[in-house]
């Protein structure tokens, strides 16, 4: 079961670094990233909106790091995705790009990820826009970009 979290906290995982944790909640760049290579985040104040990933309901309210993969076994999200069997263990993938934004790309995923309840298309960026609803598998999460 996914403890609840406090967006202003550190996600309670005591199998994730302090340093990770805190990577996650403030949405910056991970230094020592399970994800593996990601693009390096610029932060907050040069420009970068911050994207918020939410389902009250499961207890899921995660920040965007630009280049994290989503996903039930890979990814600095897989705490919020581990009991999702419908989820894949590589889902998607976020990216902040200049002059698009925050996208989301399906990587391949068993069953499939939807903006809107729009089907993407593998390896497809698809914009991220504030309201919009990220389907993952069966998970939705409402899109907060501010």
């Amino acid at each position: 079961m996914v403890a609840p979290v406090d967006p202003d906290a550190r996600p309670a995982n005591p199998a994730m670094s302090a340093s990770l944790q805190a990577d996650i909640t403030l949405g910056t760049q991970p230094s020592n990233s399970i994800a593996g290579p990601l693009v390096q985040e610029r932060p907050a104040s040069s420009g970068v909106p911050v994207l918020t990933l939410a389902n009250d309901s499961l207890n899921i309210r995660i920040v965007g790091i630009n280049g994290a993969v989503i996903g039930r076994r890979k990814g600095p999200y897989t705490q919020f995705f581990e009991q999702h069997a419908y989820v894949s263990g590589v889902h998607a993938q976020l990216k902040y790009k200049s002059g698009s934004g925050w996208v989301i790309t399906d990587k391949h995923s068993s069953n499939g990820t939807k903006v809107n309840q729009r089907p993407l298309q593998p390896d497809v960026d698809m914009a991220l826009h504030n309201g919009d609803i990220l389907t993952i598998a069966n998970v939705n999460l409402q899109v907060i970009v501010r």
